[in-house]
């Protein structure tokens, strides 16, 4: 079954905050605003230009479990780079796959070079579940004969 929409659509429902830090930012600093802003994860920039992310996931298996301090390490030692973007136009579909292929939560959406935006797993699994609901009640409709459906 194909999903139906695309990563514009859900930006538009969503909204396009992005939260990003330099590469020199240390983990602590990343570890503090993923819990101020209440995100899995951080794009790492300098000026416009994505130069990885960074995510709880990386914190976990590249400070804690090495030993290292979040205090004097810099997010650019432990950021996943390169990053997989997708853009506006592709699909809700594609972006399932590209998640469940590759085991990570979190794409970042460019457009014409810029970055726009963030989609996490969560929202895809969240849109899905809102066209499902909305096939539903369509059929229900369908079925019981509403007037207008």
């Amino acid at each position: 079954m194909e999903i139906p929409g695309t990563v514009g659509s859900l930006m538009r429902r969503k909204g396009g905050e992005v939260w990003s830090l330099a590469p020199s930012a240390t983990v602590y600093d990343a570890v503090a605003m993923m819990a101020d802003k209440r995100v899995g994860a951080l794009l790492v920039m300098e000026k416009d230009q994505l130069l990885g992310i960074v995510s709880e996931r990386d914190y976990a298996r590249k400070v804690i479990l090495q030993g290292r301090s979040s205090r004097d390490t810099p997010v650019s030692e432990i950021m996943s780079s390169p990053v997989i973007t997708v853009t506006p136009d592709h699909s809700i579909d594609e972006c399932m796959r590209i998640v469940t292929e590759h085991r990570f939560r979190h794409l970042p959406v460019v457009e014409s070079g810029k970055v726009t935006g963030m989609v996490s797993i969560g929202d895809l699994v969240n849109w899905v579940v809102t066209e499902q609901r909305e096939t539903i009640r369509h059929l229900e409709a369908w079925i019981a004969g509403t007037p207008g459906h």
